[in-house]
């Protein structure tokens, strides 16, 4: 079993403990759907996830969103938020970055698809204050295995005891955020 192999099995663990009613894993054919309206392949971690742990529906505070649906899901909020940053002077959102869960107030963790490991960013829209969007995007971890082994461990800046801890790591704004940004990429 490797490492990847393994943390999967935990966040299954984890997400049938905290749910009775996971929705069911997609399938190959789903994630193929899904990269093919999105125009990029998922992150192999992410698509593993949803293919063999649930449909969205586990994870911290508001869980994973689903691939699909006719609510809140993974390809419909990215290409609404991509939709409404083509062809502007300032866009909001960049490309290959997936949204997988929203923390409430518009603020959401996503995906940076692109990034080899994975890289799980917050949008945090409170900063903007007109023109360019980059202050709105933080770095919450650099790889989505270890935003995973956060969330396992109880050690994130999400939890409701976190600001009471010493050792709290907080996300850092996104060096990336304005070249991602202006490059629309």
């Amino acid at each position: 079993m490797t490492d990847i192999d393994d943390l999967v099995q935990r966040v299954a663990t984890r997400a049938a403990s905290d749910s009775k009613d996971l929705p069911a894993p997609v399938d190959d054919a789903q994630i193929a759907k899904a990269e093919a309206q999105l125009g990029f392949t998922l992150h192999p971690l992410l698509a593993r996830l949803y293919r063999d742990v649930a449909d969205g529906g586990f994870g911290p505070d508001y869980r994973l969103l689903p691939l699909f649906g006719p609510s809140s899901s993974v390809t419909g909020e990215y290409l609404t938020r991509r939709e409404a940053s083509v062809g502007v002077e300032h866009p909001e959102w960049p490309e290959g970055v997936v949204p997988i869960l929203t923390w409430g107030c518009a603020m959401y963790a996503g995906v940076d698809c692109l990034s080899e490991d994975g890289q799980v960013l917050l949008f945090e829209p409170n900063p903007y204050s007109g023109g360019s969007w980059d202050v709105c995007w933080f770095l919450d971890s650099a790889s989505l295995e270890a935003w995973l082994e956060t969330w396992l461990a109880g050690t994130g800046w999400f939890e409701e005891d976190a600001f009471d801890r010493d050792d709290l790591v907080e996300p850092q704004p996104w060096e990336q955020a304005a070249g991602r940004l202006s490059s629309g990429t």
